[in-house]
């Protein structure tokens, strides 16, 4: 067999296993997915009007202290034992204290294990109720109320119960609008 008849073998072969897999295997999935779970299936992206201010699956770091704070993200994960965790780990709670959180939850001071998990404990959460009834003029009791309402678990996900970053984030505009007129949050890039 030649070269070239070999190079034509291959060719084919390729073109018939990429339609078996994208065409004749993959969009009908893709296709049943949006029927089935069509929000899942999008990315789960959560808007404000027409625009896209993030997804409810990926965490998004938030700068501001008028927002709810969520996990560190983008950090190598490390071993317990290497000397850099413990140094950014202090760190974090160095942060932290300085902000008025005398024992931060540890989700507020480690990575999830995928760097981008949204959720929060509900301790993580209602650590910072007091900065952000100062920064935002809000009583107490009211973002006790918000962090109840957007309690999720235990469940499938969690084993304890947790708090979406973003859309705690989103829900806590929505309730200062009614004093002022904001932009929706913008979560940190990296």
């Amino acid at each position: 067999m030649s070269f070239a008849a070999q190079l034509w073998r291959g060719v084919r072969l390729t073109l018939v296993l990429w339609l078996l897999t994208v065409v004749v295997i993959t969009l009908p999935l893709l296709g049943l997915a949006r029927l089935v779970a069509p929000d899942a299936a999008s990315g789960s992206l959560l808007r404000t009007g027409d625009r896209v201010v993030g997804s409810r699956l990926i965490g998004q770091g938030f700068r501001s202290a008028r927002y709810l704070q969520g996990r560190p993200a983008g950090a190598p994960n490390l071993a317990a034992s290497n000397p850099e965790l413990a140094a950014r780990v202090a760190a974090a709670a160095s942060r932290w204290q300085g902000a008025g959180v005398a024992q931060p939850a540890a989700d507020l001071l480690l990575d999830s294990g995928s760097g981008v998990d949204p959720h929060i404990s509900l301790q993580a959460a209602r650590q910072q109720l007091l900065r952000l009834a100062r920064e935002r003029q809000l009583p107490l009791a009211e973002l006790e109320r918000l962090l109840r309402q957007h309690q999720e678990g235990p469940g499938l996900q969690a084993i304890e119960p947790v708090v979406n970053v973003l859309t705690f984030n989103l829900a806590l505009d929505q309730l200062a609008a009614s004093s002022t007129t904001q932009s929706p949050p913008v979560p940190a890039r990296p």
